[in-house]
């Protein structure tokens, strides 16, 4: 990198305190269904699906009872990266939130092909989610992989990793749970890495940028861009 945005500058940009009550996680678009993402949403949402509300979740009876670690995936896209991760961390359980629904229909066809339990998906706004539904010091990681950047100041508001989010999730956070950001866009790795500095509860486990983790698989997408010449970046935070 050839610099990093300071901390006050992310700071600076924040409109106000309460500013996570209108942070939104997405940006809601059309998409068309396959048969095959219509078929796995009629059929295996009852299972793996939960629907949102204002009651918090005790997840490890959503797991059945299992009293595992618990990773929350923000914006999982169109589920393969989940779904392999999943798989990786066998001995996780994992919480996919995503709005997109043909994404949410990709990555029910995943869990059924190839008969993955540890996943289970809320199809909502992550930042209600949060409020709403994860009791406090619940989770034991957190992944955010390639989130819509909004590199333009003006669209600051669409940015889901800034100050006030960052101190909603670590209200969620178990001590010594961790959040995980990768990103293809070099400016928005320089203004998440400021924005995670910036939070005094978590603390890097690298000198700036971490070593890709051995669980995140490498995309299709980012392999061709790696070949390219183009970068990823992982960041890597622990709660204090």
């Amino acid at each position: 990198m050839n610099h990093l945005i300071k901390p006050e500058t992310i700071q600076n940009d924040l409109p106000n305190e309460n500013m996570h009550r209108r942070i939104r996680s997405f940006v809601l678009r059309q998409g068309r269904l396959t048969k095959g993402q219509t078929y796995a949403l009629e059929t295996f949402w009852p299972q793996f699906g939960i629907e949102y509300a204002e009651n918090v979740l005790d997840l490890n009876q959503v797991f059945g009872g299992a009293d595992r670690k618990k990773i929350l995936e923000i914006g999982f896209g169109m589920g393969e990266s989940t779904a392999q991760v999943a798989q990786t961390l066998s001995d996780c359980d994992f919480v996919a939130v995503e709005v997109h629904t043909p994404g949410v229909g990709s990555l029910l066809k995943l869990i059924d092909e190839s008969n993955i339990q540890n996943i289970r998906i809320i199809q909502h706004d992550v930042v209600e989610v949060l409020q709403q539904m994860i009791a406090d010091h619940s989770l034991d990681g957190v992944h955010i992989f390639f989130p819509d950047p909004w590199h333009k100041k003006r669209h600051h508001k669409r940015r889901l990793i800034q100050a006030e989010f960052l101190k909603l999730l670590c209200t969620k956070l178990k001590v010594g749970a961790y959040i995980h950001v990768a990103t293809d866009w070099q400016e928005y790795a320089e203004w998440v890495l400021a924005a995670l500095k910036a939070e005094p509860q978590l603390q890097n486990l690298a000198l700036n940028y971490a070593e890709k983790p051995a669980y995140r698989p490498l995309t299709k997408f980012e392999n061709r861009g790696i070949k390219l010449g183009h970068g990823v970046w992982d960041l890597v935070f622990l709660k204090n």
